[in-house]
């Protein structure tokens, strides 16, 4: 996924992926160590971790795929498939745009906050924690960060909500603060078809300049369901998906909840 993460989505997204309780533990945390023992800058090892984690669904598909090089860049990894060399491109769809920029910012301030807690009282405070917050918060400036901060401070220690936060739900944690959304989903929460096509045109694009020495490319198109800005409840106009044209041997959309596969080519 070549797009710019910060480092808050990075934390959070292997906070939560570890209490996911479809997580394939074992090989999640092989590829971890090895991503981890490679010469990578640490901002790099965290952007693999998180693609890794964001795979775990489609290793449930396919158990049988052995990733050999999880450092390569194009494409995202290197894997073992049925005596094939298999390159793997990994790209999120984003369906809520506008969400990103505010997600990123929550994301900060849950990371505040989470070390406010945390240095104030681990033992007491460690836990899951999933807000919702009223639509009218406000995010523009620092008073506004530190505000908030504030509030989601005192509905973790009152255990009830104060301030802009809505509600508070609390799950066990045997180790830290983590401090999420709640996840809720709209019914008629669609994501267009259009927005799988374009991105599958911009790796079209791309193809010609990926490592050449493989026998197969995949490209895997996740939903984030860990993020605001990625969730979904179904896609829209999936049909045209069937008419999709590219070079890349297989093309699937995985949504990394439920895990949830749709095979595109």
């Amino acid at each position: 996924m070549k797009k710019a993460f910060s480092d808050e989505d990075l934390i959070k997204n292997l906070s939560l992926y570890y209490l996911n309780r479809h997580l394939k533990k074992k090989p999640i945390e092989k590829y971890h160590r090895t991503i981890d023992e490679s010469p990578l800058h640490d901002r790099e090892k965290y952007k693999k971790k998180a693609e890794i984690l964001l795979l775990n669904s489609f290793m449930h598909h396919f158990p049988e795929v052995k990733f050999e090089d999880l450092t390569c860049e194009s494409p995202d990894f290197i894997a073992k498939f049925n005596d094939k060399k298999i390159g793997i491109e990994l790209t999120e769809v984003i369906n809520h745009l506008e969400m990103k920029k505010v997600e990123s910012n929550l994301n900060k301030i849950f990371r505040q906050a989470e070390i406010v807690l945390e240095q104030e009282d681990t033992t007491k405070y460690r836990g899951v924690y999933f807000l919702e917050f009223y639509p009218n918060i406000k995010l523009e400036t620092l008073e506004n960060h530190e505000e908030i901060i504030l509030n989601i401070y005192k509905s973790i220690k009152k255990g009830k909500p104060f301030g802009c936060v809505k509600s508070i739900r609390k799950s066990f944690h045997r180790r830290n603060v983590f401090i999420t959304h709640e996840y809720n989903m709209n019914l008629f929460d669609e994501l267009c078809s259009e927005k799988i096509l374009e991105l599958i045109e911009k790796k079209n694009e791309k193809f010609p300049y990926y490592d050449t020495s493989v026998d197969e490319c995949w490209l895997v198109i996740v939903s984030d369901m860990n993020s605001i800005a990625s969730r979904y409840t179904f896609i829209q106009d999936k049909e045209h998906l069937n008419e999709v044209k590219s070079p890349f041997h297989k093309i699937f959309h995985l949504e990394n909840l439920c895990g949830n596969i749709t095979s595109i080519k």
